[in-house]
């Protein structure tokens, strides 16, 4: 029997074109003789749009984004639970969200797929939203004892009220180079290097576009490299992988327009620094609390210390992501990676059913 799933895709963020790319890769890997494929798309204004089940190829992301007269109410999912006139499916098997970035990969769609008792892929509210929230992670690493480069955090009421302060306060804690993010992004949107004060005010001034909070890292000297993480209470590492921009970093162009960027997989480093970044890249994983899969990024120095930069939980399935590409090259294809994560999801989501609410 097929399995029946749900596509979650598109989003209210920045990062919605990201989602769509993703939702289109991954339908083109899923075998249409194993699963019955439910396509659900979010648009720009927050909508929940049904759209036909698939059964052919889909060739453009255009083709996904499905128009308003089909809007349906996300408690529709779970017929059982809430009597809606409409319903998707009375018997979807999983949910498997393909949302990058806020309200979605931040714990908030999570948290609805609870309420409603859904199997769902990924990560839960907890891992999710800390995992989002560069700050709140890189506290949780903090306490864990992973190392990883210096920074500091603003939000934007700060900056508005004494930005030559803030500004001061990241050249002395932090020097120049450095790095100023969203800090409720991915994807590298709204992320700037900065050399001087001028290229710090601007920065700060394009990050708070995006986000009420931001985050300035410590610029260091060193190769980024990647691995994914795959299960849920044991974890497995796949092998490293090395982001190698042509431009000055590894910007949102680079990533999913372009593909101006080297992907080396695997990637040269020693037995020992190779052991180093799985066990940290692992601890990172149970110290969110995570499930079903993340992608962790670290520097890796000339001395050989690695740093942890940072988790993705919902790392890109487009063409030019790490996350796949790492897995096929330990020996795990794409379509074989989906099956492995919506069993991983059933697997979760059948232990939750044992928790006890009563007593």
């Amino acid at each position: 029997m097929k399995t029946k799933i749900g596509l979650l895709y598109g989003g209210k963020s920045a990062e919605h074109k990201v989602s769509l790319q993703t939702a289109l890769a991954v339908i083109k890997a899923l075998n249409l003789e194993k699963f019955e494929i439910h396509p659900i798309y979010i648009n720009l204004e927050g909508q929940w749009i049904k759209g036909p089940q698939l059964t052919g190829s889909v060739e453009t992301v255009a083709a996904l984004e499905f128009s308003n007269e089909n809007q349906l109410s996300p408690l529709s999912l779970a017929p059982t639970l809430f009597h809606a006139e409409q319903k998707v499916n009375e018997s979807l098997d999983v949910i498997f969200p393909l949302l990058h970035g806020p309200n979605g990969e931040d714990g908030t769609v999570q948290g609805l797929l609870e309420l409603l008792n859904l199997p769902y892929v990924g990560n839960g509210v907890l891992a999710s939203a800390a995992g989002m929230d560069k700050v709140m992670m890189k506290n949780v690493f903090a306490q864990a004892g992973l190392d990883q480069v210096n920074y500091v955090a603003f939000i934007k009421s700060e900056w508005k009220k004494a930005g030559d302060a803030v500004y001061k306060r990241v050249e002395e804690e932090l020097g120049y180079p450095c790095f100023v993010k969203p800090a409720n992004l991915g994807s590298s949107v709204g992320i700037s290097k900065c050399t001087n004060r001028e290229e710090l005010a601007a920065a700060f001034a394009e990050a708070f576009q995006f986000d009420r909070k931001v985050i300035i890292e410590e610029g260091v000297t060193a190769r980024e490299i990647e691995v994914g993480i795959l299960g849920n209470d044991e974890p497995e590492c796949s092998v490293a992988g090395e982001i190698v921009p042509k431009k000055d970093f590894y910007d949102y162009k680079a990533k999913y327009e372009d593909g101006d960027t080297a992907l080396i997989i695997p990637a040269d480093v020693t037995e020992d620094e190779y052991q180093q970044i799985k066990e940290m890249a692992i601890k990172a994983f149970k110290a969110l609390d995570c499930s079903g899969l993340v992608r962790a990024d670290f520097f890796l120095t000339k001395d050989g210390r690695a740093l942890i930069n940072e988790v993705n939980t919902m790392p890109g399935f487009t063409p030019f992501s790490m996350f796949p590409l790492l897995w096929k090259h330990t020996g795990v294809e794409y379509p074989e990676l989906i099956e492995r994560l919506v069993a991983l999801a059933k697997e979760r989501h059948s232990e939750k059913q044992n928790i006890k609410y009563t007593f």
